[in-house]
């Protein structure tokens, strides 16, 4: 006790010493809290809300679905692998698109950009479905390895319009044709154009493409059939995405299994007078909540201006068709509508 008495500080002297340390604490504290305030917090997309996809993102986005099928953007690492690996195989793809009536004008652009775009460098068939074949006189000019199949398609009595058939005529031509001259077959719309590069990124055994305005919706929520008087009708419980009808395809045996299907279901509906709101699209969809498919594509590969359409990185794909329907909506107009 007298040698801890010895070295006891002056009152005066020991009461300042404590009010320093006292004050110098407070000073630390507060100089830490700044500090974490500064501190970098990770962005995170909210799950299921549409505000933060509709936005620019620093979160990257998913790239498998949740049954595991790949989630295709066409420039991450997955694609530039399988482009890679896709340089040592030897294949043929066909591109098919439904040309009649007023429709035939929107050819020319389309398969132009798809020269470009579309499997660059490797061999395509062209398949044209058309009421019009002095629409290619004279032909298109092909790139080495690459040809043009016309399939001449004439109206039924009592149909309206060849576009309620496409199911129809789309599998009656892998059947007939296709899948004797190509190993995949992809559908397509034909007032769209190739922007980007569609590179063997999209090839799978049934490849289907996510609609841009109805990205990450819950299924609730989306645009399926819901009157259970159609074949297409999905019940709220069932569905995973919204798929679009503009870009689609697979095998040749996967796509005929799939058109031969929405064509049987189409005629079905129309034998009892029901019809689809989306019509083939509507049909599209019942499909692939029965059989998902094994490749999801982004909506880089169908895309249009509209107020609800998912921004992306890339722009690949864009549908003609819908982004006229969707400026006309916004007051605005386009050379191409």
């Amino acid at each position: 006790m007298a040698l801890l008495q010895t070295f006891r500080l002056p009152p005066g002297l020991n009461r300042l010493t404590w009010r320093q340390l006292f004050l110098l604490c407070v000073l630390l504290s507060g100089l830490m809290y700044l500090l974490r305030l500064r501190r970098p917090v990770p962005i995170r997309a909210a799950s299921g809300s549409h505000a933060s996809e509709r936005g620019p993102s620093h979160s990257q986005p998913p790239t498998r679905t949740s049954w595991g099928a790949p989630l295709v953007w066409g420039d991450n690492k997955a694609s530039l692998r399988q482009r890679a690996e896709f340089e040592q195989r030897s294949f043929r793809v066909g591109l098919m698109v439904l040309a009649v009536g007023r429709y035939t004008h929107y050819l020319s652009h389309f398969l132009q950009t798809a020269e470009k775009h579309f499997l660059p460098g490797m061999p395509v068939s062209y398949y044209v479905l058309t009421d019009n074949p002095n629409k290619f006189d004279p032909p298109p000019e092909l790139g080495e390895d690459r040809e043009l199949r016309v399939v001449l398609v004439t109206e039924i009595p009592g149909w309206g319009h060849l576009a309620r058939r496409r199911m129809d005529l789309l599998a009656s031509t892998i059947d007939n044709q296709a899948q004797q001259e190509v190993d995949y077959v992809f559908c397509a719309d034909v007032d769209q154009e190739f922007v980007n590069l569609v590179g063997t990124e999209i090839l799978g055994t049934l490849v289907a493409t996510l609609h841009p305005e109805y990205y990450s919706m819950p299924a609730t929520a989306l645009p399926y059939e819901r009157s259970s008087d159609s074949r297409a009708c999905v019940l709220d419980e069932e569905g995973d995405y919204y798929y679009t009808s503009e870009f689609y395809g697979g095998l040749c045996s996967e796509m005929l299994a799939l058109t031969k299907l929405c064509s049987q279901l189409i005629l079905q509906d129309r034998a009892m007078g029901v019809e689809a709101k989306h019509l083939e699209e509507s049909y599209l969809n019942r499909y692939l909540v029965d059989k998902r498919p094994t490749c999801v594509l982004s909506p880089e590969y169908s895309w249009w201006d509209s107020p609800a359409a998912l921004r992306v990185p890339h722009k690949r794909v864009i549908s003609l068709g819908r982004q006229c329907a969707s400026l006309r909506n916004q007051g605005k107009s386009s050379m191409y509508c």
